[in-house]
């Protein structure tokens, strides 16, 4: 699977075998990044309302700071998510000269938050502060802006673990790009209006976050080349001041063009943004999830196989009275086993969770999940695909018997929803019981 910039994985105080409320096991090998834990989840989620009523203290697992850097800037690259980033050339259809925007907010996208209530759809507010509400920063991306001193107060490693990273941005009182567009040999200086949009919201996945250093640095790409792709501009039309002007009323085939691949061209995973009338639009940014989701045959489930050490893979959630313990047991160099010890089975079958975010699902895709378990109690257990922020099943939801010998499960289904989080679950409590699972797959078979 495609992802995009390195990530340094939180993990400094994994042990061998786990034993709190909210356990992270295992780390990547199926897939080249993992999310970043940013806290230690406390939230109940399931698939229920209900609340658990026993308070743990979290205190010593308190992370240290992860502060935010952001730099904006413009690249004339052909928009491989990995190039460095590559100035104006002479023979560049369009050189941009002055791009600027208004940065009105930022926005984490996460789950399992431990001391605050968030709505995980509407993610969390981290920039302007409470005690600033109306601050807002002008940001230009024709300069190159860098900003780390107005985000000194964020802290990432506070609100859970984190899923996407926003940052909403306006256009400034010009409303404008300016540059130049080469026609023929000659470069004519252009005015590309921005009126279409009030507000936009670019939403980017955590592999698109660099945490090397101690610091998330967001890198916030215009990549021209994309806003050009596949655009004709010989046949414009020069104003009588020597201008093109690119809006609703002067060159407007070719203004509506731009605008639908304005957005686009910042590469982030998704994006909401408003138009001049109001009109609210959503969506992915195709070639970015591509890199996310699945190819055929490819599994989308991070080590699968339980063979890395470990970090913030796989969870385990303990609530509503559940308890249990994990640890990796190799069989005789072949397999990595996954060894749950359920000591306390709490009031549900959801009581004890062991559970993989990150599944990234294509709507109407039809996948199969696969998967070996045994244990030393025959019954049987939940096993579902449903949203981390909804909590609604967008996979399959399926009892399951679990024999005392090893058998594989074959469950194939049709994803309802297109999610790049999705989360596998594996409702293990009800009762006391051991568990041995091994080799997990959730593979795309189209």
């Amino acid at each position: 699977m495609n992802f995009f910039l390195p990530i340094a994985t939180i993990a400094a105080y994994a042990v061998t075998v786990l034993s709190l409320t909210v356990s992270f096991v295992a780390c990547s090998n199926d897939k080249s990044m993992a999310g970043i834990e940013i806290g230690n989840p406390e939230l109940a989620d399931a698939d229920t309302t209900e609340k658990d009523t026993t308070v743990k203290d979290t205190a010593e697992k308190k992370q240290p700071a992860l502060p935010l850097v952001a730099a904006f800037s413009i690249d004339y690259s052909d928009a491989s998510s990995q190039a460095f980033a590559k100035k104006a050339a002479q023979e560049e259809p369009m050189l941009l000269d002055s791009f600027s925007l208004v940065l009105t907010q930022v926005r984490s996208f996460s789950s399992y938050y431990t001391s605050v209530s968030i709505d995980p759809v509407l993610g969390l507010q981290l920039w302007p502060y409470e005690d600033s509400p109306e601050e807002e920063l002008e940001i230009s991306f024709t300069e190159g802006s860098s900003i780390e001193d107005p985000f000194r107060d964020i802290d990432l490693q506070e609100e859970g673990y984190l899923k996407e990273m926003g940052v909403g941005f306006r256009p400034d009182e010009t409303s404008a790009i300016f540059g130049r567009l080469k026609i023929g040999k000659k470069y004519i200086p252009f005015v590309y209006s921005l009126s279409n949009f009030q507000t936009l919201m670019l939403r980017y996945h955590y592999s698109q976050i660099d945490t090397a250093g101690g610091k998330a640095n967001l890198s916030v790409v215009f990549r021209v080349k994309l806003f050009t792709s596949g655009l004709d501009f010989s046949g414009v039309e020069v104003g009588e001041d020597s201008v093109i002007h690119i809006d609703s009323k002067y060159n407007s085939g070719l203004w509506q063009e731009l605008n639908k691949q304005f957005v686009t061209s910042f590469q982030p995973l998704r994006y909401d943004y408003t138009t001049a009338a109001g009109e609210e639009l959503s969506e992915y940014v195709l070639d970015i999830w591509n890199g996310i989701a699945a190819k055929k045959g490819e599994n989308t489930i991070i080590n699968g196989n339980f063979a890395s050490p470990f970090t913030t893979d796989w969870i385990l959630m303990n609530q509503f009275g559940g308890q249990a313990d994990t640890s990796v047991l190799d069989e005789k160099g072949k397999a990595s086993i996954m060894y749950v010890d359920v000591t306390k089975g709490g009031k549900h079958s959801y009581s004890v969770q062991l559970i993989q975010e990150n599944v990234a699902l294509v709507k109407d895709v039809h996948y199969k999940c696969i998967f070996t378990i045994w244990s030393d109690i025959e019954d049987s257990i939940t096993v579902r695909i449903g949203s981390y922020s909804t909590y609604e099943t967008v996979g399959f939801q399926q009892h399951v018997n679990v024999q005392t010998t090893g058998h594989s499960v074959e469950i194939e289904f049709d994803a309802k929803e297109s999610d790049p989080f999705a989360r596998f679950e594996m409702n293990l409590g009800g009762q006391e019981r051991k568990f041995w699972i091994k080799e997990v797959q959730v593979l795309r078979l189209e």
